[in-house]
């Protein structure tokens, strides 16, 4: 499922109306036989990214994203086979529409605004497109003038991802601090209005009369979209970006780490394709005991430990204000700052190879020598070791900001992870993007086995930039990044019915390097955490 869409996103792009952005929107490929929590995750997966967006002031990109979050939870999801099985996955999907209900009001904002924007620069175009005949027709060619493109113009600047590496680590640094203080000051407030442990009272409602009255919404706002003017011909050159989410249910068990509900494209149908099937038979994991259930946590520059930063007062009056330039859809004020993440926006570094553009992933260089060193003991017992690369997205670029080791069962050949809900449990509390997973291969070679292309398909349907980090101490190279071909890979494996554990694909082509000059930057200075959720006897 696309996520994104390269004209609003990638930065000096003719903006679109909204059917346009709709039509994108709409443009997934839904299949019901993967389970609603993981189609749940999805939505959230979608919702995450749209507040990033809405907060940088892409309204175009937000638009996309909240369209197709309401479209997927109210004309898909809500008929879904399981939403009538499971009491958990019903009451997920209640949330998921109340969520609908509060980003109606957000679409109905942001399309005047759309439109407006979209307008204006087609009376630019027509105004070049006159004056341009006027000069061919009535001016010598030198005296002619070259009016200013409005299409290579607008409050946020593109950059290129590798050669503004320094301004990407401390565009990254200030805003996820500037985050990380307003999620704290709002934890302080939730606590200071005893609102913690209320949320069971938001599925005290009438489904039938709210799958109703929003499905009525919806469809209100989409007859209110086909109204629009329809889109002139500078924009029928434009193709949609598509990106296919069929999948194919495998025994693969390795590891699982789709989305968590709370706020999960994408995951959702790639993770069927490595879930094992005995798992929905089993009861729901259970967090480790209380001597373990915190976390390992250390912060890293460069490999050295980072200094942390002194701890925040227990209250505080008011929410930070967002950057200069950027308002809030309730009308928010706004305070400057020469780092503002909505003045930039970082250009694809690639694309795949149908075309679709790859947002830039910054990988901190000392990233893979720490998950080395905490492998290590499992290396020496020839036993693989997996963990799960996690970050945000700032001006639209991915930033890998975490390193969480999850609790896991391996073997010289393979790892699974257990206990699924502190994974996602603790991705939900940070406020954190899956992007990838690294591995390490203890005594094989750099590459990627079948059972790692099953793996990773589930990570890349839920996000096109995901990437796996392969690495082989004992050989030579002994590391890389990889990420699936679009077309053939992905497809190929996610309709891939094979039983056995390692088996061939009879595709060529199937997987490809992604470190420059694929989107991949590796960069020194990028803060990051490591947090390791194993058990303290299972790390030595």
């Amino acid at each position: 499922m696309a996520s994104h869409i390269s004209g609003p996103s990638a930065g000096g792009s003719p903006p679109q109306a909204v059917n346009k952005i709709t039509k994108i929107a709409q443009d997934y490929q839904y299949n019901a036989a993967v389970p609603l929590k993981y189609w749940l995750r999805t939505a959230a997966t979608l919702m995450r990214e749209a507040q990033i967006y809405e907060r940088e002031g892409h309204d175009e990109q937000a638009y996309l994203l909240l369209f197709r979050h309401a479209q997927l939870v109210l004309v898909n999801l809500s008929k879904h086979p399981d939403a009538a099985k499971d009491e958990k996955d019903r009451k997920a999907l209640v949330a998921a529409e109340k969520e609908v209900q509060k980003n109606l009001a957000k679409l109905e904002v942001l399309k005047p605004r759309i439109n407006k924007r979209y307008e204006r620069y087609m009376q630019l175009m027509r105004e070049r497109d006159s004056r341009k005949l006027s000069l061919e027709f009535n001016m010598a060619p030198e005296q002619g003038e070259r009016p200013v493109d409005p299409a290579l113009s607008g409050v946020a600047k593109p950059l290129e991802a590798g050669e503004n590496q320094d301004l990407a680590v401390r565009l990254a640094q200030s805003e996820l601090s500037r985050r990380a203080t307003v999620r704290r000051t709002e934890d302080d407030n939730r606590r200071a209005a005893g609102v913690w442990g209320d949320w069971e009272s938001a599925f005290k409602t009438d489904k039938k009369s709210a799958d109703k009255d929003l499905s009525q919404r919806i469809q209100d706002i989409r007859s209110n979209i086909d109204q629009t003017q329809p889109v002139s011909q500078t924009q029928r050159g434009q193709k949609p970006i598509l990106r296919e989410t069929t999948s194919a249910t495998t025994a693969y068990n390795y590891p699982t780490v789709p989305r968590q509900q709370a706020l999960g494209p994408p995951i959702s149908s790639g993770q069927i394709a490595i879930r094992d099937k005995n798992a929905e038979r089993q009861p729901p994991p259970i967090l480790p005991p209380k001597e373990h259930a915190e976390p390992h946590r250390a912060s890293f520059i460069d490999g050295a430990p980072a200094v942390e930063p002194p701890p925040l007062p227990s209250k505080v009056s008011a929410v930070p204000a967002l950057p200069e330039k950027v308002q809030s859809l309730d009308g928010g004020a706004s305070t400057p700052s020469s780092l503002n993440p909505a003045s930039y926006t970082f250009k694809p570094s690639a694309y795949l190879e149908n075309g679709s553009p790859l947002r830039s992933v910054f990988l901190p260089s000392s990233l893979r020598d720490r998950f080395l060193s905490l492998a290590a003991p499992s290396t020496r017992r020839n036993l693989e070791t997996c963990g799960i690369l996690c970050g945000t997205l700032v001006s639209n670029a991915l930033f890998i900001s975490r390193l969480v080791i999850p609790e896991q069962i391996s073997t010289s050949d393979t790892c699974e992870t257990t206990n699924e809900s502190a994974i996602f449990e603790y991705c939900d509390s940070e406020d954190l993007i899956m992007l990838g997973w690294i591995h390490t291969h203890p005594s094989q070679t750099c590459f990627m086995s079948s059972r790692d292309l099953h793996t990773h398909s589930g990570y890349q349907v839920m996000l096109p930039e995901s990437i796996a980090i392969v690495c082989a101490p004992s050989k030579n190279p002994d590391w890389g990044v990889f990420r699936l071909t679009d077309p053939p890979g992905l497809k190929t494996v996610l309709n891939c019915t094979q039983k056995g554990l390692f088996h061939p694909h009879a595709q060529e082509n199937i997987y490809t390097g992604a470190l420059r000059p694929g989107h991949v930057v590796e960069v020194n200075g990028l803060e990051y955490e490591t947090v390791d959720l194993r058990p303290k006897d299972a790390r030595n």
